[in-house]
């Protein structure tokens, strides 16, 4: 693989130093063309190197012509630009003087409007008063009785009435006066209309004449400039043609050492670049050299190799992904599960306290949580363990027994050093894996990091377990997978599928009424200041969920207390929370019924 990687190393170099040489030989023709005429050898070079710069040079008189075709162009959109501004500003300023005067007849239109309009308010206002007179002489008549002055008031209407038809007449007279004015003034605005309307045709006909002359010049400037852009690329062309004829006179200077006087280090460039092609061509053989003397059978044994490993990681990398996480193997039978995190616990403030006021009763309830794992030699539990799992069964006489697992927070060699070491244990195997016992004492390595602990026929029945002979606690289980929730760097979890059985592996440490009505039970202590507790119930329906999740919120007392005694794992409310069938409880513990609940989960009376 080393030498195939070496290999296509030296073809990329040996690819790229031909490329350079190349530009370079032909840089040095180009610049040698003078100096090349003596060598026959390149004399058909030279004839078609003249022919192709004739027809450079009518290609460069051609672009010349079409720029300058170009600028003319350019000129005469310039020119057509600024005569079409002065065009337009003569005829803006000569429709000036129009649109004043039409402005001026709408102005007079509309006052001449405007006083035919209060002529006529007041015609209708004389009608009007007439009308009213007269509605008023009737309902003078008919009243009943006459009033005394009737004929009085009779006479006054008579008398504005014969004032009405003169005032009419003379706003009749007036009305025909603004009439006329009217009309005159709506002639002489049609006419300043039509005279604005003129100018605005015209300003635009001459505006579109310019427009119309722009747009051609525009479209024969953009054929002008299509037109250079293919003279130029015509011309590049013809430039690139030359390349092989100066490649061919730049090798022929190189060969014979021959530099352009106006550029000598042309040909020294020339000659380094053959120099390092040479030396890649020289090392790119070697290479070739060395592959031809491997074995093509162990060459494809070796492909064989790798390719089969590939296909191993493909099948191998999904199935750990798919694998389960890290679990302890326990029996399928086991019934309830106790897990203490020795280091936590031992660290905790109720430890250290519970220590330095009574240190032979806490090593007791020490003992007492750790229960056989405490006889691991060579292995200080509370500063070397990470983790003891212990799982209660039952057999079919309905005898209690317990499975310990002990997994260490460092390397297990040591230990495992250590032991092999004391001459006090006996060897055996269990389906290849080793069991060291002394007297009641037997222990074997699970797992990576794990040790199973006990007497003899529970660690070898873990043993089969872990291999696999003995069916195990599957990780989808209820117990298992409820288990698996709690928080293991707590301190204390427990979990029990039948929990009246709870009663028998510890002490009493939750109400009777509890256990029984529960099908699942499981219970997390965090030892602090102060300790936190999580109980996780699992009722028969949702309707008891429901039930007992009101009764902990309103009387936390009646389920929380420790039987047998005055103290209650929450003095405060608790958190409750219900799903279904299962509540989860959580509460703060006092430390004196923290103290409590350890006593008995260790099985250790208390003391006096």
């Amino acid at each position: 693989m080393a030498l195939k990687v070496r290999r296509q190393r030296t073809r990329m170099a040996l690819r790229h130093e031909k490329r350079v040489l190349k530009k370079a030989e032909i840089t040095l023709g180009r610049e040698g063309t003078s100096e090349a005429a003596r060598f026959p050898e390149v004399r058909a070079e030279i004839v078609a190197l003249k022919k192709l710069e004739q027809e450079q040079k009518e290609f460069a008189v051609r672009i010349a012509q079409i720029e300058e075709a170009l600028k003319q162009l350019d000129q005469q959109r310039q020119e057509n630009s600024r005569t079409q501004s002065a065009v337009i500003a003569k005829l803006e300023e000569e429709k000036r003087p129009l649109v004043e005067a039409r402005n001026e007849a709408k102005t007079a239109a509309d006052n001449c409007g405007r006083e035919l309009s209060a002529v006529d308010g007041r015609l209708t206002a004389n009608e009007a008063s007439d009308q009213a007179l007269l509605k008023k002489i009737s309902a003078l008549q008919a009243t009943t009785p006459p009033p005394d002055d009737l004929q009085a008031q009779l006479d006054q209407i008579a008398a504005e009435r014969a004032r009405l038809p003169n005032e009419k007449a003379q706003i009749a007279q007036a009305r025909l006066g603004s009439a006329e004015a009217c009309r005159a003034a709506k002639e002489r605005l049609n006419a300043a209309e039509a005279a604005v309307a003129a100018a605005d045709k015209n300003i635009a006909q001459v505006r579109s004449e310019f427009e119309a002359r722009d747009r051609e010049l525009n479209e024969s400037s953009r054929a002008q400039q299509e037109e250079v852009r293919q003279a130029r690329q015509q011309h590049q062309v013809v430039e690139e043609k030359k390349n092989p004829a100066y490649l061919n006179i730049g090798r022929h200077l190189a060969t014979a050492g021959i530099a352009p006087p106006s550029a000598p280090h042309l040909l020294t460039d020339v000659q380094r670049h053959r120099s390092a092609v040479e030396n890649h061509q020289s090392h790119w053989r070697e290479l070739e050299e060395l592959s031809s003397r491997i074995d093509k059978q162990e060459l494809r044994k070796f492909y064989f190799a790798v390719v089969s490993v590939l296909v191993l990681l493909a099948i191998v990398l999904p199935l750990a992904s798919q694998s389960p996480a890290k679990r302890d193997w326990l029996p399928q039978d086991t019934v309830a599960i106790f897990s203490l995190n020795p280091n936590a616990i031992a660290n905790s403030a109720v430890a250290k306290s519970w220590q330095k006021e009574q240190p032979q009763m806490w090593q007791r309830i020490f003992q007492g949580l750790a229960g056989s794992a405490i006889q691991t030699p060579a292995l200080n539990l509370a500063r070397d363990s990470d983790r003891v799992t212990r799982a209660m069964t039952s057999d079919t006489d309905n005898r209690a027994q317990e499975y310990v697992l002990v997994e260490t927070s460092g390397d297990i060699g040591p230990v495992l050093r250590a032991i092999s070491k004391d001459q006090s244990f006996a060897q055996t195997t269990v389906s290849g894996l080793v069991v060291w016992q002394r007297g009641d004492v037997a222990l074997a390595r699970v797992g990576p990091k794990t040790l199973a602990v006990g007497s003899s026929a529970e660690v070898d029945q873990l043993v089969e377990v872990r291999l696999g002979m003995e069916p195990d606690l599957k990780v989808d289980s209820p117990l298992l997978k409820k288990f698996q929730t709690f928080d293991p760097d707590g301190g204390l979890r427990l979990i029990a599928r039948t929990p009246n059985d709870l009663t028998r592996f510890f002490g009493r440490i939750l109400p009777t009424e509890l256990l029984n009505s529960s099908t699942l039970l499981g219970l997390s202590v965090t030892l602090g200041t102060p300790s936190k507790g999580h109980l996780f119930v699992r009722q028969n329906d949702s309707a008891a969920a429901k039930q007992l999740a009101a009764s902990l919120a309103k009387e936390p007392a009646r389920w929380l207390t420790l039987p047998n005694s005055d103290f209650v794992l929450s003095t405060a409310t608790p958190k409750v929370e219900q799903s279904d069938a299962e509540v989860d409880v959580r509460f703060n513990i006092p430390e004196s019924a923290a103290r409590l609940l350890l006593q008995r989960l260790a099985r250790v009376e208390p003391a006096p």
